[in-house]
């Protein structure tokens, strides 16, 4: 009699009722917090960038904000009776439930995303499911928007880049520099401004501005602008002079341009050319301080690890503009962008800015070919 009272207490120590209405009778663990899944997102992205072996996300999200985060929690006790161990469950906000699935396929991920919908469809509530990969390939930053898919009672994508889901938040103190930095030099340099592009105009025929796509924050492609330092049909000539490119890697650079005007060299020389980008600087496209873009082509041609440097928005100046230039190889220049991620900070911002004075007056000019 005394020992069945001892077992009857040890089960009412485990409430098994608790742990079958959070999640079932095959798990204990809950859901990852938004922080905990960030963090694995990015420690799965670190193995991926190492073995090459992608991995698919699955996001779930209800069609209706009513009842939200109940028919989320349910939508986790059926992802937890279907998911392998090495998968692992997290909120990436209140409104998204993340799955995380290592060595799954896009097709594997999107397969089970029509699964969980439909099944919790049965059960009355209506989900939105979204599955990204990575690493992405072709390059997305040109693709034409995706369209969603209806599927009976639930909606599904094709799937997504997972890139734009590791940007990193522009911390206020650098987004306050950057516009006050951007205005005050813009009021500034207007009168130079004026002279330049007169001296552009009058010197070779072509407009005035040079405007090019690279790739931003989060790979999302935007125009930067340039005063003109080439001759206008620049790009179209490009692959004349592919073979005297003297930059390893997918970047393209050549210290003595055949297409550079008389001008234009004074401009690029003494980096006049890059102060239009103030203009980008207070739109939010860029940053004064940050890794440079790449056009997205070359961007394309980036290791997979490379794109790590598109976790923050692209600035006018960083280590390479201070350190490398033209003195480094192309994946030191990629350590370089990476250390500063690391390590960005107001402190760590300020000196770099100061470093790109004397390293524009004493150092060597260093830019990509594609560069007008």
């Amino acid at each position: 009699m005394g020992l069945s009272r001892i077992i009857a207490a040890m089960k009412s120590l485990v409430r098994p009722e608790t742990i079958a209405d959070a999640w079932g009778d095959d798990a204990v663990d809950e859901p990852y917090s938004k922080n905990q899944m960030a963090w694995a997102l990015r420690r799965e992205r670190a193995r991926t960038d190492r073995t090459g072996e992608g991995f698919s996300l699955l996001v779930l999200s209800s069609c209706s904000r009513r009842g939200c985060h109940d028919a989320l929690l349910h939508t986790a006790r059926i992802l937890r009776r279907r998911l392998r161990v090495t998968d692992e469950i997290g909120w990436l906000d209140h409104w998204r439930l993340g799955a995380l699935l290592p060595a799954t396929s896009q097709e594997g991920a999107a397969k089970l995303g029509e699964e969980i919908c439909a099944t919790a469809g049965r059960c009355g509530y209506r989900l939105q499911c979204e599955t990204y990969y990575y690493p992405s390939h072709p390059w997305w930053g040109d693709q034409p928007r995706r369209k969603t898919k209806q599927v009976g009672a639930e909606r599904t994508a094709p799937a997504q880049p997972m890139e734009p889901l590791f940007a990193l938040r522009l911390p206020l103190w650098k987004r306050c520099l950057d516009v006050a930095g951007a205005a005050v030099g813009l009021t500034l340099l207007l009168p130079l401004f004026a002279v330049v592009a007169v001296a552009v105009k009058v010197s070779s025929p072509g407009p005035t501005f040079f405007r090019q796509r690279r790739s931003g924050c989060g790979g999302r492609p935007f125009v930067m602008y340039k005063f003109r330092s080439m001759v206008a049909d620049a790009e179209a000539r490009k692959h004349d002079v592919m073979a005297l490119n003297e930059q390893d890697g997918p970047a393209f650079k050549i210290q003595a341009d055949p297409r550079v005007t008389p001008i234009g060299r004074i401009l690029r020389g003494t980096s006049i050319d890059e102060l239009p980008q103030l203009w980008n600087v207070l739109k939010g496209d860029m940053s004064l301080v940050g890794p440079r873009p790449l056009p997205c082509d070359e961007t394309a041609g980036c290791d997979v690890w490379h794109r790590r440097r598109l976790d923050v928005r692209p600035g006018l100046t960083c280590i390479w503009q201070v350190e490398g230039r033209s003195q480094v190889s192309f994946e030191e220049w990629m350590r370089m962008d990476m250390r500063y991620i690391r390590s960005r900070s107001l402190k760590c911002d300020l000196k770099l800015l100061l470093g790109t004075i004397p390293s524009i007056v004493f150092g060597v000019r260093s830019t990509t070919a594609s560069d007008g």
